[in-house]
């Protein structure tokens, strides 16, 4: 029983010493995962405003617009990618 207590100390022990650098690290992918969402919606807003500036022509206009919900796609994915893998860590 003596060795049961003193394992389940050190454990506890060892999980509050490594408490805090998990938490700041933690906060620092929120915050990576907060700027790449702000930077999303600002991309996303752009391309908004440039495809409904768009006078090109039909074609040219939806070919742009393609393009930039692909690139949005893309990026999305990528971020969650990394969001993903950094909860995994």
């Amino acid at each position: 029983m003596n060795k049961f207590v003193k394992l389940v100390i050190l454990s506890s022990l060892a999980a509050f010493i490594s408490a805090p650098l998990i938490a700041a690290e933690t906060m620092k992918e929120k915050t990576e995962a907060a700027t790449n969402d702000v930077t999303r919606d600002a991309k996303k807003s752009i391309n908004r405003i440039e495809e409904a500036a768009c006078t090109e022509g039909d074609v040219e206009c939806l070919a742009q617009k393609a393009k930039n919900r692909l690139d949005e796609a893309s990026d999305a994915t990528k971020d969650k990618a990394t969001e993903l893998k950094n909860k995994a860590d």
